[in-house]
């Protein structure tokens, strides 16, 4: 194909993590044709969303589960792998199953208004004019870094979850961890037999959730995040109104005083951390495990945040454009609320594009194509957050 100028497709999908693929799935079976009225794009090198990106500790059997994809389950996995293993291998060979065909590394530079009513996807490609457009970024890309009094003079090493090295980089080091979230409280509980002291301090107290998570909790967890959206405010992740799971590690952990936690210094020295009533731990790594934003820089020239920092949302559409969806985005950050955002993100689409005209071939069931017979969507489950991604 050529790319060099602007093709024409009826939607773009940015990002093939566990959003994007359920939405490829969900488009190729209504009818869409990978690389002719769809075309997905991932800027990653492989496939695997942000698991391949995973330290190489965090088996399969450690994270919180991974809810299936549409259409084909993830069966027999070692829980002794590495998680980047067992999903990147899990998304390749969805990929290749439903012939996605995904454009990587690809990255998206911007999108803007275009011609014909079309939004214009300006790619490390070349440019895709389209109909109608999924997001679905993620936040693996926008890792945030909170600011303190001093992080400068820090002579120590600071680095984020995000490029956690493993435990052993740790030994006899004195680590400071920051942060209240899954990675943070994997990582400490990791690398505390490592290291030579370790400190946590989190902004506000944990909260530890025992027993099963059930469905009246979970719509109630998924309702905060979705009034910070309708609110037009930027969403918090769904694990941070759920709670910290009580697993039998993590009681351990709390009973030898590994997460006895600390509120969270107010500066920071060249030698460590520091309190405003004069308390000071001696550290030499800072490790902060303070989660990410969502990573739509892309969008900027489309003008679709509100005043106080998000993108107000009906469903997965942006209500500043409804031509534009974003899955895996707020209410929909989990592996199971991902799934069914992209199923609900064709959906809609699909009503948008058939107003004037049908795309070309977008007629009803996919069938049997390269030689595979797409399964019906499954059975929703029951637990409307499922497996939260740390």
């Amino acid at each position: 194909m050529n790319y060099s100028g602007v093709r024409e497709v009826e939607v773009v999908v940015i990002g093939a993590g566990q959003a994007g693929l359920a939405a490829g799935f969900h488009l190729r079976r209504a009818g869409y044709v990978p690389d002719r009225d769809v075309v997905v794009f991932d800027h990653s090198p492989r496939p695997g969303g942000a698991w391949q990106f995973r330290w190489p500790t965090l088996t399969y059997g450690k994270v919180h589960g991974m809810h299936a994809l549409p259409g084909m389950e993830l069966t027999g996995a070692d829980p002794g792998r590495p998680s980047a293993e067992v999903i990147g291998g899990y998304f390749d060979a969805y990929e290749r199953t439903f012939g996605l065909r995904v454009h990587r590394p690809v990255s998206v530079l911007a999108v803007r208004e275009g011609a014909g009513g079309r939004l214009l996807v300006e790619t490390s490609e070349g440019g895709y004019a389209a109909r109608a457009l999924i997001n679905a970024t993620g936040t693996w890309d926008r890792p945030f870094w909170p600011r303190f009094p001093g992080q400068e003079t820090f002579a120590g090493r600071q680095l984020h979850s995000s490029r956690y090295p493993g435990p052993e980089s740790f030994r006899g080091a004195r680590v400071v961890v920051v942060g209240g979230g899954t990675s943070a409280v994997q990582q400490l509980m990791e690398l505390a037999p490592f290291a030579a002291a370790t400190t946590w301090v989190t902004r506000r107290p944990p909260v530890f959730r025992a027993g099963p998570f059930d469905e009246e909790q979970g719509r109630a967890a998924v309702a905060l995040v979705e009034e910070r959206v309708r609110a037009g405010l930027p969403p918090r992740s769904v694990v941070s109104v759920t709670g910290l799971p009580m697993t039998e590690a993590v009681r351990r952990a709390r009973e030898s005083g590994v997460l006895a936690r600390l509120p969270l210094f107010d500066r920071i020295t060249p030698t460590g951390v520091a309190w405003a009533d004069g308390r000071t731990v001696e550290a030499d790594t800072i490790l902060y495990g303070t989660g990410f934003r969502a990573a739509i820089d892309h969008l900027a020239p489309l003008r679709l945040r509100e005043p106080g920092g998000g993108i107000r949302m009906a469903g997965t559409r942006a209500l500043r454009d409804p031509r534009v969806h974003l899955v895996g985005y707020g209410p929909s950050a989990s592996t199971i609320g991902a799934s069914r955002a992209g199923r609900a993100a064709v959906r809609d689409i699909r009503r948008l594009l058939t107003q004037d005209a049908r795309p070309g071939g977008a007629a009803g069931h996919l069938g049997d194509a390269n030689g595979l017979t797409v399964a019906a969507d499954p059975d929703p489950a029951t637990d409307p957050i499922g497996s939260l991604a740390s």
